[in-house]
């Protein structure tokens, strides 16, 4: 990206190294308006993109205006676009995009003009990650047996998109077998700032799912849209969206060292969703933060379609900066990306108050306090702490009756089931634990909790409360 003569902040513009002209950014502080560094870190995200893209037609000098007067705007239903970096897909969403341009490729050729000129003018990532299912297990050759099978059973869209991946510019695939979509994009293809062509600006993104926002533990400012959205940004049109109210998270204390993350995140779910975050940002701050590994945050924000935000967002501070570089990250784009984000007063210290800006609501919780618990068996935000559960349990379990809404005939009240496996016979009934592996992209940013026995897309350990364990 480079800047034009048009866009009326060109003045702003300056060397992110005096000592290197062909290095440069849009450079905030110097629109030398107070009410910059009193906006959330969510919304400067906002602001630079509208700066950058200011030309007067798509993003106008009054949308700048908008953002920079959050304070007030927030409340009054203003829209406002926003052209993010970057669009995430994966393969069941990302199909139909490649075969929209594809055929944008054929109309244009008919019209006699140049087919190789259709290209995503945002870029583009998609990754590969729905199509693999398990036909074989407890193997050694497993993977390789269930890999297979994908490739024959998907054939011809493998091919389509290797086309694709070839055909297109600014368009990345990544090929089956890679992971999880979410978590590619964590370790992988998050920039957190973008060097292009020598012009740096934050890294933001939509993806077409939406559990796109995990990538916000990172810093990186993104979320969920439809298909058709997400291929209009890619065609270069800006997002138009309301500009949101949003809430500051307050973490403060120590978590005890046998809670997990998805203890936390559970906690977080129900009690954002008791405080209402439907269509709003929230962003986390305060010293509790610097307690919590990327693997933590990113748990936390993935969850965010659960408590019903748009996003749930870390702003990128020095652990951020740890897990790129233990990501492989060369040293390079390290330095490049602390020094813009301290630049632009993006770069944030948890545990400075004086960096904290305004909020719509600011809500608290005390890592302390936070107890191992379990959820479900479908909402997460039905949290019950683990000191509870004979209780809990007992009181779903009636005399006549199975698990509250699942009748069992009165004889059999005892729901004993007989499992076959390995040549023997086991039997389950109520109170019995069974131990499943399931993949999810929740659990995937955070090893500890992948490596649980109660591991599940929807951290519902209910779903195997079906050995016999006395709950006692």
């Amino acid at each position: 990206m480079s800047a034009t003569g048009k866009n009326p902040f060109q003045h702003i513009v300056e060397p992110l190294d005096p000592k290197n002209s062909n290095q440069q950014f849009f450079n905030l502080l110097n629109l030398g308006d107070p009410r910059y560094e009193r906006l959330p870190f969510s919304i400067r995200v906002l602001l630079e993109s509208a700066v950058r893209n200011c030309d007067e037609f798509l993003v106008k000098q009054s949308d700048v205006e908008s953002i920079l007067n959050w304070k007030q705007t927030q409340t009054q239903t203003v829209e406002v676009p926003f052209r993010p970096a970057r669009v995430i897909l994966q393969d069941f969403t990302g199909v139909p995009a490649v075969v929209d341009f594809a055929a944008m490729r054929d109309a244009v050729k008919k019209l006699g003009g140049d087919p190789e000129k259709i290209n995503p003018v945002c870029p583009a990532d998609l990754v590969i990650d729905h199509s693999i299912q398990v036909d074989f297990n407890r193997k050694s050759d497993s993977l390789q047996k269930n890999q297979d099978l994908e490739f024959e059973r998907n054939k011809e869209r493998f091919q389509f998109l290797k086309w694709g991946s070839k055909a297109f510019k600014n368009m990345r695939i990544i090929p089956p077998g890679s992971g999880i979509v979410h978590q590619v994009n964590l370790e992988y293809l998050a920039r957190v700032v973008f060097n292009y062509n020598g012009f740096f600006y934050p890294d933001s993104l939509v993806g077409t799912d939406s559990h796109t926002t995990m990538i916000d533990g990172l810093g990186v400012l993104g979320w969920g849209v439809g298909g058709i959205e997400a291929e209009a940004v890619m065609l270069g049109q800006p997002i138009s969206m309301v500009l949101p109210e949003v809430v500051g998270y307050k973490l403060h204390g120590t978590p005890d060292k046998l809670i997990t993350s998805t203890d936390i995140v559970l906690t977080v779910t129900k009690h954002l969703r008791q405080v209402g975050v439907v269509g709003k940002f929230v962003e986390f701050f305060g010293p509790g933060v610097s307690q919590l590994s990327i693997a933590d945050r990113a748990t936390i924000a993935n969850m965010c379609p659960e408590y019903g935000a748009t996003a749930a967002f870390f702003p990128v501070d020095n652990i951020s900066i740890q897990y790129l570089e233990q990501t492989g990250r060369e040293r390079e784009k390290l330095d490049y990306i602390t020094k813009y984000l301290k630049a632009v007063a993006m770069f944030r210290d948890y545990n400075d108050a004086a960096q904290d800006p305004d909020y719509t609501q600011v809500v608290e919780l005390d890592l302390s306090s936070v107890v191992p618990c379990c959820s479900g068996p479908k909402r997460p935000q039905d949290r019950i702490p683990v000191s509870d559960m004979k209780k809990d349990f007992e009181t779903c379990l009636g005399a006549k009756q199975g698990f509250k809404g699942f009748q069992v005939a009165p004889e059999r009240h005892a729901a004993v089931v007989p499992f076959h496996f390995g040549g023997k016979e086991y039997i389950l009934s109520h109170g019995s634990v069974v131990i499943a592996a399931i993949t999810s992209c929740t659990n995937t940013s955070n090893p500890s909790v992948m490596l649980g026995p109660f591991s599940s897309s929807s951290l519902s350990p209910w779903y195997f409360l079906v050995s016999h364990f006395p709950f006692s």
